[in-house]
């Protein structure tokens, strides 16, 4: 939907979710707040050991609704992109937890299926959010990265992912993989116009080459290209409270509330 007067533009699937939710018998489900509760613990502790556990989950369209979850995602809802990722990884041995889980995100949906992307009504300038969940990943205890990229105050790209090694410092993970290879890889020659937002102090002295000595030593040479960028001002990083860090609803469960400043 348009609306020239105001130079707004609303980008909605709640035809497509409904669809959803009517295909998975979800329809009717009384409608929760939150993408995921934080009483689901999920982990490979919960799959099936047992062939004939294992026969009766295989039954289930789990797959099915993942891939429905992710167009949904990719299109218009990045507020549900960090649980999707969450319970996309136990698409090859699920357990009974998992699908619990998936019912849950069924369920927010149902009370949300009405949300859209808005564009317009602010600065056509490009803004990123970055944060990094530490330790999140139950099972390799990997850190999960976010990342949500604006234009014009309406998300235009979005991530939410495990790292590929742990980190033991938050610095590190915030700043190797968010700070440098995204800048690099997503915005490429726009750089220029853009503002990175990050609500991690170290990282942003690290960015500036504030706080070096030896044990960052092992990411001199590779991120010299950010200090550089940095230091002639071809990009913008800046400190923003945890509370209106967009990117954290790519990394964990964001209470009701704090949703709702998101909008």
């Amino acid at each position: 939907m348009r609306d020239r007067k105001v130079g707004k533009l609303w980008l909605s699937q709640q035809q497509y979710v409904e669809q959803v939710l009517e295909r998975f018998n979800m329809k009717n489900v009384k409608p929760v707040s939150t993408p995921l509760a934080n009483h689901f613990k999920l982990s490979k502790m919960s799959c099936p050991t047992i062939i004939v556990e294992k026969e009766v989950m295989v039954a289930i369209l789990y797959s099915s609704a993942i891939g429905s979850l992710m167009h949904a995602m990719v299109c218009t809802r990045l507020d549900i992109a960090y649980v999707v990722e969450v319970v996309s990884r136990f698409l090859s041995n699920l357990g009974n937890g998992h699908w619990e889980a998936m019912k849950w995100i069924l369920r927010y949906l149902k009370g949300t299926c009405n949300k859209c992307l808005c564009f317009g009504g602010a600065e056509p300038t490009l803004e990123g959010y970055t944060n990094v969940d530490m330790a999140s990943d139950m099972d390799g205890r990997k850190s999960t990265l976010g990342i949500l990229f604006t234009f014009a105050g309406g998300a235009i790209s979005r991530q939410s992912k495990l790292q590929k090694c742990v980190a033991l410092l938050t610095t590190k993970a915030g700043k190797k993989d968010a700070l440098v290879e995204e800048i690099s890889s997503i915005v490429g020659n726009e750089a220029r116009k853009l503002c990175y937002h990050c609500d991690r102090q170290s990282a942003l002295d690290l960015s500036k080459n504030v706080m070096y000595h030896s044990c960052i030593k092992h990411i001199d040479v590779r991120y010299r290209w950010l200090w550089q960028e940095v230091e002639e001002q071809h990009f913008k990083l800046k400190k923003i409270h945890t509370d209106k860090n967009l990117a954290n609803m790519m990394i964990k469960v964001v209470e009701h509330e704090k949703l709702q400043l998101y909008a």
